[in-house]
């Protein structure tokens, strides 16, 4: 079955990001997979495509540059990458599970649906492949514990071997940045509530034109219990589904009382 996580020592892994192919999160992920995992492909952007969301390249054409036997980037996003990598690049011998990470920084609340690293576990998702998404809660220009992220995506992705996710529902993984010892234990979350952009900065340029900086500072409650915002805060790896189907169910009832 295309949706149940395979036996991962004899899996055929595809590796993808939103940070690009250089950055330590996807080598984290890929030394921690090589562990575990029959064979592990990286299809990557070539450069850092942070908040692309689950964007599309239609108006320019995509470049793929091989830099080894199973390592590629692409001048494009995270959903490019993947479609490329499983259309393209794998096409001989696709992938059985889409992994995407790890990345710098947290994809919490409402941070998934601007989350380029989530995408990628989208898209994976779209092509009927079993995906997940993992990220380190690390601030920006701190010292990541790579090694934490590293272990619990052993924990996480051997602990799911064999399970089936739902047509439409991946797994978003987000892990404390703290020591091994310090980490709580593994929850299943709901998504949190987190808003970016509630900072929006103002200059000139030097030829006295306005521009405008979106800030990364975020409208966030850690308090609500049973959230993955909550969860990371005591140092607990959060493990929330996300499904592609928005549908509000109930209102649709109501609109149709109206209609």
């Amino acid at each position: 079955m295309r949706d149940r996580v395979p036996d991962l020592s004899i899996a055929r892994v595809l590796i993808s990001n939103d940070d690009g192919i250089d950055a330590p999160g996807i080598k984290a992920l890929q030394r921690a997979l090589k562990k575990i995992a029959g064979e592990v492909w990286v299809v990557a952007p070539q450069t850092e495509q942070s908040a692309a969301g689950h964007s599309l390249t239609l108006r320019r054409p995509l470049r793929i540059h091989k830099i080894s036997k199973h390592k590629f980037c692409v001048t494009g996003t995270p959903t490019d990458s993947v479609m490329l990598a499983v259309h393209e690049v794998m096409k001989d011998s696709p992938p059985d599970l889409v992994v995407s990470g790890i990345n710098r920084g947290g994809n919490l609340g409402e941070d998934v649906t601007y989350s380029g690293t989530v995408a990628a576990a989208m898209e994976g998702t779209l092509l009927n492949l079993p995906s997940v998404a993992f990220s380190l809660v690390t601030p920006d220009e701190a010292k990541a514990h790579w090694e934490t992220a590293e272990a619990y995506v052993e924990k996480v992705l051997t602990r799911i071997s064999g399970l089936t996710l739902p047509r439409g529902v991946l797994l978003n993984v987000n892990i404390p940045d703290c020591p091994i010892d310090q980490v709580t234990g593994i929850e299943i979350t709901r998504q949190g509530r987190r808003k970016i952009g509630c900072e929006l900065l103002k200059g000139h340029d030097p030829k006295g034109q306005p521009y405008f900086w979106i800030g990364a500072q975020r409208d966030e409650d850690k308090t609500l219990k049973g959230t993955d915002l909550e969860a990371v805060s005591r140092n607990a790896v959060s493990i929330t589904p996300l499904s592609l189907d928005l549908t509000h169910r109930p209102m649709m009832k109501t609109l149709k009382e109206v209609f």
